[in-house]
């Protein structure tokens, strides 16, 4: 049974569904009944659930990594995350992502090109990642370099750009990174239009 916890931190709340110490989903925002409803659209329809009380250890680091990584900090860890209700392709496109690191961005188009598809498809997954911000969705932006959407709506786009600001580390090349589906180009933050 999927254990979900939840908390407040400063302005935000954090949620995360967890079973056998594998993260079912992750959801920040600025309502405890938004971060819940999120949570559980994320969940595989009639997939058993409790609300737990307290947070449990695991879901605590879950949490403080979370707000590291919102705050623009270059952090690691080793969550498991389950992903056996996702589609092959959804994996494929969430793993490649997952070695986006602080300090790049990379595009919709490029993504695409490493793991197969079009741009709005990867779009779509994006706007439906349950792991982020540790699946950094937000590091995708447009080919043209523009921001592109955020949190499956465009109205997050300013959140978006804090983050990616926050994570600015100065690089100022290009840059590429190996994922089991082949290079992946990455360019620095810096890259991203103003406007």
């Amino acid at each position: 049974m999927i254990s979900i916890y939840h908390k407040k931190t400063g302005d935000l709340w954090y949620s995360t569904a967890i079973e056998h110490n594998k993260i079912w989903g992750i959801v920040f925002t600025r309502s405890e009944k938004e971060a819940l409803n999120k949570l559980l659209a994320s969940l595989p329809y009639k997939k058993p659930f409790k609300l737990e009380n307290t947070a449990s250890a695991l879901a605590e680091k879950i949490f403080d990594i979370m707000k590291s990584v919102l705050a623009g900090e270059n952090v690691s860890w080793n969550f498991e995350f389950e992903q056996s209700h996702l589609s092959p392709y959804a994996q494929k496109v969430l793993n490649c992502l997952a070695k986006v690191p602080v300090g790049y961005v990379t595009t919709y188009k490029a993504l695409a090109r490493t793991v197969g598809g079009g741009p709005r498809a990867v779009g779509q997954i994006m706007a439906l990642n349950p792991f982020a911000p540790l699946v950094p969705c937000h590091r995708v932006i447009k080919a043209d370099f523009s921001l592109g959407g955020y949190g499956g709506s465009s109205q997050h786009s300013q959140l978006k750009r804090t983050l990616l600001q926050r994570e600015d580390k100065g690089f100022e090349k290009p840059s590429q990174v190996e994922t089991k589906s082949g290079l992946l180009e990455l360019y620095p933050v810096r890259f991203l239009r103003k406007d």
